[in-house]
């Protein structure tokens, strides 16, 4: 099943969701984390900001994060660990 990152991330810089996630899937951009699709789901949990869904239960206004995740993830630099924001 995979994971989608939705809106609820921008601008969000907790990222704990990162460092639980053994398969490295996260890749960042500005202001927004997205993830390429994978089947662990053990960011869902630790996502603060209530921004990562299954497939299954992402709500309909947040299906283009489904496109939007999967297109950034080519493009984005993968991030494997939490960053020390100052």
């Amino acid at each position: 099943m995979a994971f989608i990152v939705t809106d609820n991330c921008i601008g969000c810089k907790n990222m704990d969701c990162v460092e639980v996630c053994p398969v490295d899937c996260f890749y960042q951009g500005l202001n927004l984390l997205v993830i390429h699709p994978g089947e662990c789901g053990l960011c869902q949990p630790e996502c603060r900001s209530n921004a990562i869904f299954s497939e299954d239960n992402l709500p309909k206004d947040k299906n283009r994060f489904t496109k939007i995740n999967a297109d950034l993830a080519k493009i984005w630099p993968v991030i494997t660990e939490k960053e020390i924001l100052i």
